[in-house]
């Protein structure tokens, strides 16, 4: 690794822990999961990732709004309806995210057969 890589990794500013800090969380590729195929209002959303509560699905959302992976459309209705769509920025990065959530949904079962049988290290054994 060169020194101007390793020194780009260790700050504050650092663009790789900057972008995934964010999008890597518990909810950031569920929701790009469901959006991936087309728009969905929120309430679809919610349906489709039912363990999320109405308020993280909202944070999560704005999040991804704020950094440029979603749109978001309001129309005037009553109640207002709004949509939800992958920007082409978001796609993009689904498109890499994808191979992880299908590799995860693979090897599901080994992983967790690997964390049953997974015996924690003494409180004197080297780790």
């Amino acid at each position: 690794m060169t020194l101007h890589r390793q020194s780009l990794i260790l700050t504050e500013n650092c663009p790789i822990r900057d972008v995934l800090d964010r999008l890597g969380d518990r909810w950031t590729v569920l929701v790009l999961h469901e959006l991936a195929p087309g728009t969905l209002r929120f309430s679809e959303l919610r349906k489709r990732i039912a363990d999320i509560s109405p308020r993280m699905l909202a944070q999560t959302l704005r999040h991804l709004e704020q950094d440029g992976l979603v749109a978001r459309a309001v129309f005037p209705t009553i109640p207002p309806r709004v949509d939800y769509t992958l920007t082409p920025l978001g796609q993009s990065f689904f498109e890499r995210v994808e191979m992880l959530a299908q590799w995860a949904a693979d090897n599901h079962e080994a992983v967790k057969a690997a964390r049953k049988a997974y015996v924690a290290p003494g409180p004197h054994t080297p780790k």
